[in-house]
C-alpha cells in the first residue's frame, strides 16, 4: 500500500514549530502596541504639565484667585442647570 503516515514526533515537531512561530507574532504586535501606549502616554504627560503650570501661573495672583473662583462657579452653575433641566 502506497500511503505512509509520517511519525507522530514529525506531526508534534511541525505544529510546535507553527504554534511558537504564532506566539512570536503575537508578542510582536503587543509590543509595538504597548510602545505606543507609551508614547501616547508621554505625550499626554506633557500636554497634563502645561497645563497644570498654566493654572499655577493663573492662581498665582489675588485678583486671578477670584476670576477662577468666579469661572468654577459658572461653570458649576451649568452642570447643576444641565443636570436639572435634564
Amino acid at each position: 500500500m502506497g500511503i505512509s503516515i509520517p511519525p507522530v514526533g514529525l506531526i508534534l515537531k511541525f505544529f510546535t514549530c507553527q504554534l511558537s512561530g504564532d506566539i512570536h507574532e503575537e508578542v510582536e504586535t503587543h509590543n509595538r502596541m504597548l510602545d505606543r501606549m507609551g508614547n501616547d502616554m508621554d505625550t499626554s504627560r506633557g500636554f497634563l504639565s502645561g497645563t497644570v503650570d498654566k493654572f499655577k501661573t493663573v492662581f498665582e495672583t489675588k485678583s486671578s484667585r477670584r476670576m477662577g473662583t468666579l469661572v468654577a462657579s459658572f461653570v458649576a452653575l451649568f452642570l447643576l442647570v444641565y443636570y436639572l433641566t435634564r
